[in-house]
């Protein structure tokens, strides 16, 4: 599509689409005839960038590989490299992304789509162009469905571990109590090896999925308890919670959970109730948002906190000490003023 000009306020600004790329710039001047000639040029410049620049023949697989030196997470990223192999990053849209997670998750929902597809495809496109390979991409994400996340909490957590205890699966259990009590990702959790576990220091380190980096984790008494049970030879490279993985767990929770009589509550309801009883007990959102590994505080608050529904806290607007300590500065104040 030809570049067009529009104006916003006084100066004029220049939009168009090269190739499947949407361009929306500013030519900086209140002039239309000088307006017209910068957006002329930087159409022609934006063509044969495009055709002839540094990154015009760049394809996925050659970006994909310099995601992955980079020390990028690589995951879901193997069925999209299969999908794109040798095609022009340039040539990659928005639409055709969108396509391709269609095409590999035919039955996914709008929210595995777009974290095993869109996120990923994306994340190496804007690495490229980090490299100055092509211009950064920016996605339409399918629709998810909102869904209330109930989180777990202690009885719940103990019940679940207890069944799993008595089913012989003592790497369930204490992976339940791991993730309720350090607030971590079921795959952080799961890729937990013994060399990451200090008992006698209490401390585990969790290598963080999603921001690249590590946080060390307190043990209570409880978890400590529980790894110490777990059957292993406990080498350093050993998983702590064995064969227990995000894509294999999901089955055996929810047998569990049945057998136990519990509400269906998914592994990741552990993260929330870590969150949600530690705001309860008074903490604050951003040592909650540290403890937990989230990198934003709006995140823990939008979307971990979640709200009391027991309707009778509001009692404690009458009769409690704070009110009753308030209401005794009030009729003294009264006494003070008739006095006067």
């Amino acid at each position: 599509m030809p570049f067009k000009l529009y104006r916003r306020g006084k100066i004029w600004h220049y939009k168009g689409t090269i190739s499947g790329r949407r361009l929306r710039e500013t030519t900086g001047t209140a002039d239309k005839a000088i307006a017209q000639r910068i957006t002329a040029e930087a159409e022609t410049a934006a063509w044969r960038s495009h055709l002839d620049g540094h990154g015009a023949h760049v394809t996925f697989a050659q970006a994909a590989i310099a995601y992955r030196a980079a020390g990028k997470c690589d995951r879901f990223l193997t069925p999209i490299e299969d999908h794109w192999k040798n095609t022009r990053i340039a040539e990659i849209t928005s639409g055709l992304i969108r396509q391709c997670a269609l095409k590999l998750y035919p039955n996914g929902s709008g929210a595995t789509r777009n974290r095993q597809v869109l996120g990923p495809t994306q994340a190496v496109i804007n690495h490229a162009a980090d490299l100055e390979w092509c211009r950064p991409i920016r996605l339409k994400r399918f629709t998810v469905a909102s869904k209330t996340k109930l989180p777990a909490d202690e009885e719940w957590v103990l019940a679940f571990a207890e069944q799993a205890k008595s089913d012989g699966l003592l790497h369930l259990a204490a992976l339940c109590l791991f993730m309720f009590g350090t607030g971590a990702r079921c795959g952080e959790a799961c890729a937990l090896r013994w060399r990451d576990v200090d008992l006698f220091a209490r401390k585990a380190t969790i290598r963080q999925s999603k921001i690249e980096h590590e946080r060390v984790s307190h043990l209570q008494h409880q978890l400590v308890v529980a790894l110490a049970n777990i059957p292993s030879n406990r080498g350093p490279d050993d998983l702590v919670f064995q064969d227990a993985g995000t894509g294999s767990i999901g089955q055996v929770w929810g047998n569990v959970v049945r057998r136990a009589g519990l509400n269906h509550l998914t592994p990741h309801s552990c993260r929330h109730g870590f969150a949600t009883y530690l705001l309860r007990a008074g903490k604050d959102p951003k040592t909650v948002a540290r403890l937990g590994g989230w990198k934003d505080v709006n995140t823990v608050m939008k979307f971990y906190a979640h709200a009391n529904t027991d309707i009778t806290q509001t009692d404690a607007l009458f009769g409690t000490k704070l009110t009753q300590d308030s209401s005794e500065k009030h009729l003294t104040y009264r006494k003070k003023r008739n006095k006067s």
